[in-house]
């Protein structure tokens, strides 16, 4: 009988299943190589940490959109021709961006790169899914492969501030590159050239469902990036981004739904799961987003250098691994999702309300560890099962458009989280700033006492009396401006806490989350 398989005889099948690992884990360099140094980065193309953001954002919902048709790409070209074609062009969209300090011409590289991320996604995950016969083997194996993503941040993080010590930057990227002629070499040595899929022409490819849902994915994400910086609908801006993200995301639906085969199948939002998935998986990510404001408070209250951060980092990484074989135990003796669910969610609510008593002056590693994790425990305990609930309960017919849930909601989960957390810590940092402020510039004796001294010590290393007084003035201000941000990331952490709390009753009083999840009989596509 002829042998269809896509891999040469010889190739053992744990040799397959790592190859295939090996070849999914570009997306970590992608996702990762930039968000690992953002100050770094952002000084490196001469832009702001916004704009960085916004970079990630595009490459991400580039990915998104790209989704949508990436199965009209495998399957016009046979799988080895094509996916050597794709790692080819990722190392050299990643070494060309180390050339490129224009800030429009790096966006059209992401966009290229979201594009590449998205290519050869279903292909690698539906060969993987293949090689597994059995539940287990199905969690474990995607237990290996999102932790990988999960800890690409800090891993790549340390990576980074290895090479800025000993290389220049684009030392980085060239590694990168070279990482992808790597999966060229292993496609090419492993897989056989034939086709095992019917050939369909490419002009059959949806463009315009492609370029209105990309450009209401991208439009959406500048709004939310953008829109503190250019104070919200005062900016003509903004407002038109707004509209033109509400007019091509309505088209998009209206024609989606006209269609008789429509690109997304929007009847996948009539299974319960589906949307409770997508609606956990978006307040998820919010919740995730407050991590940063404890990465900022390393940098900038603790005065914590970035090697320090980096290797901190790995405590919250071990908790994720932690939490990801706790989760993968737990699928597999089937317990209950909902059971998994309250644990996760209320480990990520005591680690915000124990570290809401952390943000002060001061702190030693040893009175942020447990809490620090704690969070990647909770981080690590719902990621998975989170996936697999959103996507399992879904027909088989209906796979990729399930899957394009679960990744949008990571997206706006991610991108609104943002959002949040830059819109809540300007206007509380403000809020506090102005109300400490007050105590500095009245009648206040202790506050007069302070500037007198702070003028005095200055005044005893050389500078003159006027320049003493203004020196002693930046110096209490400050102090004000770093005790207004440890106000406010209290203030955030317990309204995120609070929120969690009501999250977790809702789980356990909701009704529609299934006991169990039938992974190996639908042979589900995992966002």
């Amino acid at each position: 009988m002829e042998d269809k398989s896509i891999f040469k005889s010889w190739v053992p099948k744990w040799a397959i299943i790592t190859i295939l690992f090996v070849c999914l884990l570009h997306s970590m360099i992608l996702l990762g190589v930039y968000t690992s140094n953002v100050t770094y980065a952002a000084s490196f193309l001469d832009i702001e940490p916004e704009d960085l953001q916004y970079a990630m954002c595009v490459t991400y919902g580039t990915l998104l959109a790209t989704i949508l048709i990436e199965s009209r790409f495998s399957s016009f070209f046979p799988a080895k021709n094509y996916l050597m074609g794709v790692y080819s062009l990722i190392g050299v969209t990643i070494v060309t961006s180390g050339y490129v300090d224009n800030f429009a011409v790096f966006l059209l590289l992401r966009v290229a790169e979201g594009i590449l991320m998205a290519l050869p996604a279903i292909t690698i995950r539906q060969l993987l899914i293949e090689q597994f016969d059995s539940k287990n083997a199905i969690i474990i194996g995607f237990s290996f492969y999102y932790g990988s993503l999960l800890l690409s941040t800090p891993f790549i993080m340390n990576i980074a501030v290895w090479f800025l010590d000993h290389y220049d930057w684009k030392y980085m990227l060239y590694v990168s590159g070279g990482l992808q002629v790597l999966n060229v070499f292993l496609i090419l040595v492993t897989f056989r050239g034939h086709r095992t899929t019917k050939k369909i022409p490419l002009y059959q490819i949806d463009w315009m469902s492609y370029f209105l849902v990309l450009t209401a994915i991208l439009c959406g994400a500048y709004f939310f990036v953008y829109a503190e910086k250019k104070y919200w609908f005062e900016s003509s801006q903004m407002v038109l981004m707004l509209i033109t993200a509400l007019i091509t995301g309505g088209l998009f639906i209206f024609k989606e739904l006209l269609v008789k085969r429509p690109t997304f199948n929007f009847e996948v939002f009539k299974y319960a799961n589906l949307r409770i998935g997508f609606l956990l998986f978006f307040l998820f990510y919010i919740s995730r987003a407050t991590l940063s404001l404890c990465h900022s408070a390393m940098y900038s209250i603790w005065n914590w250098d970035p090697s320090r951060v980096a290797g901190v980092q790995y405590i919250n990484g071990l908790g994720n691994i932690i939490g990801l074989v706790l989760a993968a135990f737990f699928l597999m003796k089937s317990l209950s999702t909902k059971i998994i669910f309250l644990i996760g969610f209320s480990l990520i609510a005591l680690y915000h309300f124990w570290f809401t008593f952390l943000f002060v002056p001061d702190v030693a590693l040893s009175d942020i560890i447990v809490p620090y994790f704690l969070q990647g425990i909770g981080v690590g305990l719902l990621f998975v099962p989170l996936i697999l609930f959103t996507t399992s309960s879904v027909p088989a017919n209906m796979a990729v458009s399930s899957g394009i849930v679960g990744v949008s909601g990571r997206f706006w989960g991610s991108t609104i989280g943002f959002c949040v957390m830059q819109n809540a810590t300007v206007f509380l940092n403000k809020k506090h700033f102005m109300k400490l402020s007050q105590f500095v510039t009245g009648e206040n004796p202790e506050a007069q006492q302070n500037i007198a001294n702070a003028t005095q010590s200055f005044i005893a290393k050389g500078y003159s009396a006027d320049n003493a007084n203004v020196l002693a003035m930046k110096k209490i201000f400050g102090s004000i401006a770093k005790q207004s941000t440890l106000l406010a990331d209290m203030e955030i952490y317990t309204i995120v806490g609070y929120g969690l709390l009501v999250l977790i009753i809702l789980i356990a009083c909701n009704q529609h989350l299934r006991q169990t999840m039938t992974l190996v009989k639908s042979k589900i596509w995992i966002g």
